[in-house]
């Protein structure tokens, strides 16, 4: 089983009464909640790190909700939004939705809707948390390899044969069969199959 960091729901309201109910709410869920009234006062603690979803009100004075996803979204940000608004605004929810929201939702939400798109949400921060670690480890499998590694690796998962990556590099086939089996060791991997499908899965080009 994966062991993920503690998730955590991040609500930002600039209204004082919506903040509580929604906070009170989610804690008798069970869930770890951190209130914040403005975008300002979350971005000043924001944590990269942190597993989680972010409850955001799309209207709130200097930073909007959609400036704040915008500001995550550049920063690298794992944090799912769920998007809640006094007014069905089509316009500004499909703009979120397109940036990546989890849910948009409209006040006063219900409480089994919200509950359900916060459990949502966090299981999608799971699944990108997941993703992410998965990429940082191919990363660090990929920085082991040699230049020379690289190469072979290159011509490996394109389907190339020893003798014509030989070719290719301009050397003989018994190093290239070398420089392979150390690509297989440091990759972690059996077959040049399950090599091209880590690849392939984690989106990284060679």
């Amino acid at each position: 089983m994966t062991d993920y960091p503690s998730s955590t729901v991040f609500v930002i309201d600039d209204y004082a009464p919506v903040r509580t109910s929604i906070s009170r709410l989610l804690r008798a869920a069970g869930f770890v909640v951190i209130a914040f009234a403005s975008a300002e006062q979350f971005l000043a603690q924001y944590d990269p790190g942190v597993l989680g979803c972010i409850v955001l009100d799309l209207a709130m004075p200097t930073v909007n909700g959609l400036e704040l996803q915008d500001i995550l979204a550049k920063a690298g940000s794992l944090l799912p939004i769920i998007f809640l608004t006094g007014i069905a605004d089509i316009p500004e929810s499909v703009q979120a939705m397109k940036r990546g929201a989890s849910d948009f939702l409209t006040k006063p939400v219900n409480d089994e809707v919200l509950l359900a798109a916060v459990h949502t949400a966090i299981e999608q921060g799971r699944t990108f948390w997941q993703k992410q670690a998965e990429l940082s480890e191919l990363r660090a499998r990929l920085a082991k390899l040699t230049p020379r590694e690289r190469e072979v690796l290159d011509g490996v998962v394109a389907g190339r044969l020893n003798k014509q990556i030989a070719a290719e590099l301009g050397t003989v086939e018994q190093t290239v069969k070398v420089h392979r089996a150390h690509v297989m060791q440091k990759m972690k991997v059996r077959s040049v199959a399950e090599l091209a499908r880590l690849i392939e899965r984690c989106g990284i080009g060679t």
